[in-house]
């Protein structure tokens, strides 16, 4: 699932290298609104990351740690599912790294690591630490990028992340 070609930009002229690189800026933008909206608890910036028709996928990584995760399909249904596992309740960080991404058009897939803590704000000493392999699908959306599908899958962890977020 993830990228493994052998350079980062096929373009060659400078315009299209300009707007190539913008493109991919743009593209891992999403991911980061993404993650910043999970982990400043933003509805809005965690829906401008997602399509209205959107599908998250998250059930290889929730078995691996023991939990059940529903397919998620839909920006409304993604941003109240997942803010209702945290709001009020868990702080999170989130950290986008390893972004490859190969632009087609309007098109584009992505894949990065993302690294995730997850404290319970009530008593930081129940925590987990999940490092989790993303693979997206997104596509141009104006004058920005967003996620029609994200597949999440867990590496490793620590701790315990059906403490935290629920079984």
């Amino acid at each position: 699932m993830h990228l493994t070609r052998d350079q980062a930009l096929p373009a060659r002229d400078a315009a299209a290298i300009a707007c190539e690189l913008k493109d991919r800026e743009e593209v891992v933008d999403a991911l980061y609104r993404f993650a910043q909206g999970l982990d400043l608890q933003d509805r809005q910036l965690l829906a401008s990351a997602l399509a209205a028709d959107a599908e998250l996928d998250s059930r290889s990584a929730a078995a691996k740690w023991g939990a059940y995760s529903p397919l998620m399909i839909g920006r409304d249904t993604i941003v109240n599912l997942l803010l209702g596992l945290i709001i009020d309740r868990v702080d999170t960080t989130h950290v986008v790294t390893n972004p490859r991404v190969q632009v087609d058009g309007d098109t584009a897939r992505f894949t990065a690591m993302v690294q995730a803590k997850y404290l319970l704000r009530a008593d930081h000493d129940r925590h987990a630490l999940l490092t989790n392999r993303y693979t997206l699908d997104l596509a141009r959306d104006g004058a920005h990028w967003v996620m029609h599908r994200v597949h999440i899958e867990t590496a490793w962890y620590t701790g315990d992340p059906a403490d935290v977020l629920g079984g």
